[in-house]
């Protein structure tokens, strides 16, 4: 089976060797990261740019990402670009909600993700059957999901007490979880302040008080996907797909029937991620609710390097940034500024060490130091620019992410059943 992975070689050029870290390593940067943040919170007095209280938001905002994120993966790892994540997210909205109100909360999560398959089964039905370019498929997805959302709601919702033609009825919720007995003692050791210590309380507060029952399974299924895909033969074969579909099928792999069920099940974690937005983040069905988070997990997941495990950084990042600028306003989007100026220093000074894109580590130790000199000289962010720091933070991870990235070799490529012959 060696040779399903080593065989896009030939095709794209060697594969990249990139050196994995230890998993000592993840611990460490983990804890560096809490140091700098602490550091930062201590200078500028704003408490709530690491509090349990962001933390729990930006978990609950990352969760819609990082399973749209994981729906894209599924999908381009088999070889099908997934441009429409937005239109499956859409249409779990919708299913979510219907589900809910029918059958009660655990049957909105079934409508959710029903609703995002057949989306998928639609893409991959246009993309690997017809042959149809995988971005002019995505795209028209999404914009005739929108269109049908928008119908199915105005029939199945208006005439509802409480609903109307642009929403839905208050949904029944799903229950949430905790861990017994550490709330209230994390909270005390947040309370005090200390430097590190109340930080650390604070983020394993966030992360084991009232969490959604739905951000549980959406952890469990960024879990199993990395062992699907990575420790299984099933997973092989879907992700030889993606890198060698000819050498693939000449071992015997029915590469249409893993293309359809890689992008069926992205369409259906993709609207679990609409059924999210829905039932947890608002506990109601709205017309264009998703706000373009698709785009958002499709970046995430480039961001993440096509990895379960990148895509729950990049999420969570992202998550991180949409919470705070919802939390905090202005003064916690400003307080960030002293976190991005030293972060894009600490990036341009590693690129030039290395010697290695000194071109690269310039622009960022000078964007470094502006970003700096806005926040000493400026007290808050204005609105509109703290309502786009979700996506200009897109814009920057994707920039500095590009060069170390890596999409499977067949990616996008029209697929035909023989070519391995």
């Amino acid at each position: 089976m060696s040779t399903l992975v080593s065989a896009p070689e030939t095709q794209a050029g060697p594969l990249p060797t990139g050196r994995r870290f230890p998993f000592w390593a993840w611990p460490l940067g983990l804890a560096v990261a809490i140091v700098v943040i602490a550091i930062v919170r201590e200078i500028t007095g704003k408490d709530d740019i690491f509090s349990s209280g962001t933390i729990s938001a930006a978990l609950a905002w990352a969760m819609p990402l990082a399973l749209a994120g994981l729906g894209g993966l599924w999908s381009e790892r088999a070889g099908v670009i997934n441009i429409g994540l937005e239109g499956m997210m859409i249409l779990g909205t919708w299913g979510a909600a219907f589900g809910a109100i029918h059958g009660g909360p655990w049957m909105g999560v079934v409508g959710a993700m029903v609703c995002g398959a057949l989306g998928g089964l639609v893409h991959a039905l246009a993309t690997v059957t017809f042959g149809v370019d995988h971005i002019v498929s995505g795209v028209a997805l999404n914009i005739v999901a929108l269109g049908v959302a928008s119908y199915l709601a105005s029939r199945f919702f208006g005439d509802l007490e409480g609903g109307s033609d642009v929403q839905s009825p208050p949904l029944p919720s799903l229950p949430s979880v905790s861990l017994p007995g550490v709330s209230n003692l994390l909270g005390s050791i947040e309370d005090h302040g200390w430097f590190f210590v109340s930080d650390v309380a604070a983020l394993l507060r966030g992360v084991t008080t009232d969490l959604s029952v739905l951000t549980v399974i959406a952890l469990l299924l960024i879990l199993g996907t990395w062992w699907v895909l990575w420790h299984t033969a099933f997973g092989l074969r879907v992700r030889s797909c993606g890198e060698s579909p000819a050498s693939a099928e000449t071992l015997g792999i029915n590469v249409y029937l893993y293309k359809y069920i890689a992008v069926t099940a992205s369409g259906g974690l993709a609207g679990l991620g609409g059924g999210f937005l829905a039932m947890v983040a608002s506990s109601a069905y709205r017309e264009d609710q998703t706000g373009g988070r698709g785009y958002i997990g499709l970046a995430a997941m480039i961001f993440g390097n096509w990895r379960p495990g990148g895509v729950l950084m990049g999420s969570g990042l992202f998550g991180y940034i949409d919470a705070l600028q919802l939390r905090g306003g202005g003064e916690a989007i400003h307080a960030l500024l002293l976190l991005v100026g030293v972060l894009l220093l600490a990036i341009g000074v590693w690129q030039i060490v290395r010697r290695q894109r000194l071109v690269q580590g310039s622009i960022a130790i000078v964007a470094g130091i502006v970003v700096i000199i806005l926040w000493m000289l400026t007290d808050t962010v204005v609105g509109d620019f703290t309502r786009f720091a979700p996506h200009l933070t897109t814009l920057l991870v994707l920039a500095f992410a590009s060069q170390r990235l890596r999409m499977p070799a067949a990616n996008g490529k029209v697929y035909r059943r023989g070519e391995g012959h």
